[in-house]
């Protein structure tokens, strides 16, 4: 989807900046200035200032472009600032223009506003296709960072064009992989507390293009999407038991996942989209049970006496982390994918559930009830460095961007009046912000980056 744009004339413009830099120097030694190291953000735990970066509305190259060109940006922008990593600089701020995607940056007026990065594109359309090409320049350094890329896509997925130049911005200037080309599933409330009807809905990540997929007529709950955002496993209520089931993002149809009378539920694909885990009432006992998809051949993993459910997998499909109450009160193990001993990994105060492992696989995401708060929070797969990051009467359901770096999750206020809602919150516990969705929304699950 993506191509260098002519390297040789990215060659000549770095040259032709590199001669006029020198040039400079030569007429005017009193004020040339030192050298400055390149753009860059560390993403830590501490606190970081958001960096500068400008992001001028993009050329219109052709008819009907023009509103493209300055949708685009916007999106761009949008995108990353919502990180909480830059500052995206008003177009009224601006002292320079850009009339041409070609033409010679000029890096003074850019750092006279401080910024520190800066977008510039241009947009074509031809019949039903778009192409966006960009290009991002270190200002304080002076020169480009990285060729320029284009991309093309049919005009009714220009926003994820845009989410796409957002994800290489970003993994230029932080080292690390975007999250922004993604969705998120959820569940989709309406009507008054306790009588809710629940649907299943998707959206990107900026809650642009949504779709309702289930219409309401059965209960449903805890939605996961596969890495690749084309399936969904959730909990159903067809029939009035609970039933796993999978849903086809694409055309909506759905198929229960174990037939017959036994409930089963909390169902959750593996990495490679081959296998469901999901709990299970059999004789009277809710264990965790393994179910292949091409042959249907179903594996029982536990046999504990309590509540074993909420399993999720390892990135690399070995390992799955879940919730039992087989020590008393609710808390989280970690075993083998295929079964084998479970290790407890919490100890803290309280009670533990709806765990969610890092697509980095360093961290597992976890929510934690006590003393009548609840939190988000996070701890290493062996129960090490356990930190809260959120805290309020309803904090639930955790779930992680494709990149491992931010947490999506649902926020339920006290009283009748109050309906869930969407937030993320990053990993250093900082940037709470609140998801655009059209009314009460609950049980949000990210996919990956979108192939």
């Amino acid at each position: 989807m993506s191509e260098p744009i002519a390297p040789v004339l990215q060659r000549l413009l770095v040259a032709f900046a590199l001669a006029l830099s020198l040039i400079g120097a030569k007429t005017a030694p009193a004020v040339a200035q030192e050298a400055r190291p390149p753009l860059r953000i560390t993403i830590t735990e501490g606190v970081s200032e958001p960096v500068p970066i400008a992001i001028p509305p993009f050329i219109a190259e052709g008819p009907g472009a023009q509103r493209l060109a300055e949708d685009i940006p916007g999106v761009i922008g949008a995108d990353l600032a919502g990180s909480g990593l830059f500052r995206v600089l008003p177009p009224e701020a601006h002292l320079a223009r850009i009339t041409s995607f070609d033409a010679r940056v000029s890096y003074d007026d850019w750092r006279a506003i401080n910024a520190q990065g800066l977008v510039t594109g241009a947009v074509s359309v031809s019949g039903d296709r778009v192409t966006v090409k960009f290009r991002l320049y270190d200002v304080f350094a002076g020169q480009p960072m990285g060729e320029g890329v284009r991309f093309s896509a049919s005009r009714r997925q220009w926003r994820r064009i845009a989410h796409k130049i957002a994800d290489a911005v970003f993994g230029r200037i932080t080292g690390e992989k975007g999250y922004f080309d993604s969705r998120i599933a959820f569940v989709a409330e309406a009507g008054p507390k306790g009588r809710r009807i629940k649907r299943i809905a998707i959206m990107d990540q900026d809650g642009a293009n949504l779709r309702y997929l289930t219409d309401g007529r059965a209960l449903v709950l805890s939605p996961h999407l596969s890495a690749d955002g084309r399936r969904i496993v959730y909990t159903s209520y067809v029939g009035g038991a609970p039933r796993a089931a999978m849903l086809d993002v694409a055309t909506g149809r759905s198929r229960i996942l174990v037939p017959g009378e036994t409930m089963s539920f909390a169902p959750r694909l593996s990495p490679d989209g081959r296998s469901v885990v999901y709990s299970a009432i059999v004789g009277g006992n809710v264990d965790l049970y393994r179910l292949d998809l091409a042959t249907g051949t179903r594996t029982r993993l536990t046999r504990s006496p309590g509540i074993d459910t909420e399993a999720s997998f390892s990135p690399d499909g070995r390992r799955i982390v879940f919730v039992s109450d087989r020590s008393g009160s609710p808390q989280l193990y970690v075993m083998p994918a295929a079964g084998g001993e479970a290790q407890r990994i919490s100890f803290g105060p309280g009670r533990y559930g709806s765990p969610a492992w890092s697509p980095r696989g360093d961290r597992i995401a976890f929510t934690r009830q006590g003393r009548g708060r609840f939190h988000i929070g996070i701890m290493r797969p062996d129960g090490s460095d356990e930190k809260l990051l959120t805290t309020s009467f309803l904090d639930e359901g955790p779930s992680w961007a494709p990149n491992g770096r931010v947490i999506v999750f649902f926020r339920e206020p006290p009283g009748e009046a109050g309906t869930p809602a969407l937030f993320t919150v990053n990993v250093n516990g900082r940037n709470l912000r609140r998801l655009p969705t059209p009314g009460p929304a609950s049980d949000p699950s990210w996919s990956g980056l979108l192939p």
